[in-house]
């Protein structure tokens, strides 16, 4: 389960593993804001809530400046739709597709990589989209915002426990 991790001030910080959480926890440099409904922790001594939502007690030493490149993110950039044909993707029918082929030279980059569904990909083969006949919704780019930021762009599939401290009610 994935955790909101704000800063001291409430501001969106990063998603975080709920064991990193309560890791932070433990060492009395978080608090939990929110907990998962009905999820707990059970120690042989505890039975605690599994955290949802932890802010920060102090300023963090480094600050979070550019967002992390994994599937998630560019899952999250991509809006979760097929960069050729716009449709709703699942995060388990989602490929990721080198526009340059990596067999042509094609790195993975933020600027290189985007979602598409398996029938675009497939007709897309280990072409360029120009030579499949195929264009891209969007240029892909690598995200300037904070990496809440991407938590905001797939509004609908975040936890309601978080949407108040990302501004979304």
């Amino acid at each position: 389960m994935q955790v909101l991790v704000l800063g001291q001030s409430y501001e969106p910080l990063e998603r975080v593993d709920w064991k990193r959480a309560m890791v932070w926890w433990a060492a009395g440099r978080v608090e939990i804001l929110e907990a998962w409904e009905g999820r707990t922790i059970k120690t042989p001594r505890l039975e605690l809530p599994m955290p949802s939502v932890v802010r920060f007690l102090r300023s963090r030493r480094r600050h979070i400046s550019a967002v992390r490149f994994s599937r998630e993110t560019i899952y999250a950039r991509d809006r979760g739709q097929c960069q050729y044909c716009q449709r709703p993707v699942g995060r388990r029918e989602v490929t990721y597709d080198h526009i340059i082929p990596k067999s042509r030279g094609g790195q993975t980059l933020w600027e290189n990589i985007v979602i598409a569904c398996r029938p675009c990909n497939q007709r897309k083969g280990n072409r360029t989209p120009a030579e499949a006949g195929m264009a891209l919704s969007l240029s892909p780019a690598r995200p300037s915002m904070g990496s809440w930021q991407l938590l905001v762009g797939h509004r609908d599939a975040l936890p309601t426990a978080w949407r108040p401290y990302l501004g979304l009610d």
